[in-house]
């Protein structure tokens, strides 16, 4: 039996050779077509992308550069000569704690005993004096006053001489090497010592390891004076006013208690006080000023956009106190004479000063600082 003969294209079909080679030249060209259409509708998406992609970076750019904050150094800037904030009504954009009702706990306001004792040891530590007592003997914790001569083999060594010029060192602070230290304690002013040591393997090169031998005088103790009537007296009675040890620690006691209720009171002020609005221009002078400290302080800006928001957040902090403060000043009836304050001002702190500053900025400090003393005066 024979085998069929497959068939080519156009025979036993109907189809000529000619119309089947043109179908598949259509179906090629089509497959091309369509390749081509993919092509370049990838092309556009990609072109796209990329114009989008600068239209971005163009209006980043376009927005930094709108809200970018020029730094600025007029702090008076927004600020009339009597301290208020220019064009600005506190009643109308501050809604005031309720100041004259303030519940103060006394627990939180009181001095504390390690305050008061470490004030009162902070002064005596101010007139502690040398003495040269030969009864006092060094203990662990003294500073003493000595000269020494150090020297190894017999031969002294560079930086091992005090040169009479005597040296202040703290017992146990380990300042000096191995137990040096350690070995004046229970000696006496005006005695000699003969300390032994032995430098560490890490020291420095040519004393490394080495052992050494300081002759070491001893010139006095420090002490420092007990709280008495007498030490008081003596010392305390013209500047702090008090002639006593009970009415110094009294007065100490009540500096603290001053201290906390001004805290307490200012900040229960400004927790509770609310801005309806800021005034634009004044902020914007503040984050000037804010920004240029910034810059001097060598802030690094990595994303200015967020840093931009947090400056605005910074200012608006800082200008919602000074809000605050005129709104309490103007509520209490305060007021004073700007251009005398002025004047006392150039004459106290100088010309120089005073200009850099401004007038402004300076009797806003003014406002703040009697406006705190009236809140607080409520509360004695």
């Amino acid at each position: 039996m024979e085998k069929k003969k497959s068939a080519k294209p156009g025979e036993g079909t109907g189809v000529s050779k000619s119309k089947a080679k043109r179908e598949t030249r259509r179906k090629q060209m089509q497959k091309a077509k369509r390749e081509a259409g993919a092509a370049r509708i990838m092309w556009t998406a990609v072109a796209v992308v990329i114009a989008l992609g600068i239209l971005y970076v163009v209006g980043r750019q376009l927005y930094i550069m709108a809200i970018r904050t020029t730094p600025g150094t007029d702090y008076s800037a927004g600020l009339a000569d009597d301290g208020r904030i220019a064009d600005a009504d506190m009643k109308a954009m501050v809604e005031l704690a309720d100041y004259k009702n303030i519940s103060v706990p006394e627990e939180e306001v009181a001095a504390t005993e390690e305050e008061v004792e470490g004030e009162i040891a902070s002064t005596l530590e101010s007139y502690k004096e040398l003495s040269t007592d030969e009864n006092l003997e060094i203990a662990d914790g003294d500073e003493v006053n000595i000269d020494y001569v150090g020297t190894v083999d017999g031969v002294e060594f560079e930086g091992g001489n005090s040169g009479g010029a005597g040296y202040d060192l703290t017992i146990g602070s380990g300042t000096f090497v191995d137990d040096f230290e350690q070995q004046l304690i229970g000696h006496k002013p005006g005695e000699s010592v003969s300390v032994e040591v032995t430098f560490p393997e890490d020291y420095r090169e040519e004393m490394a390891g080495k052992d050494a031998v300081f002759a070491v005088t001893i010139n006095g103790i420090q002490v420092t004076p007990e709280l008495t009537d007498a030490f008081v007296a003596e010392n305390l009675a013209d500047t702090e006013e008090v002639s006593t040890a009970a009415e110094y620690r009294a007065k100490v006691e009540n500096n603290f208690y001053q201290e906390h209720l001004q805290d307490y009171l200012t900040t229960y002020v400004l927790e509770n006080s609310t801005v309806n609005s800021y005034p634009r221009k004044y902020v914007k002078a503040t984050k000037s000023i804010l920004k240029n400290s910034d810059g001097n302080s060598g802030t690094e800006t990595e994303d200015e956009i967020a840093y931009e928001k947090e400056l605005t957040q910074r200012a608006e902090e800082e200008v919602k106190e000074n809000m605050v403060y005129q709104a309490l000043f103007e509520d209490a009836g305060l007021s004073f004479d700007a251009d005398a304050y002025y004047a006392e001002q150039v004459e106290t702190m100088g010309e120089e000063y005073v200009e850099r500053y401004g007038a402004g900025y300076l009797a806003q400090g003014e406002i703040k600082q009697m406006a705190t003393d009236y809140l607080v005066g409520l509360y004695q």
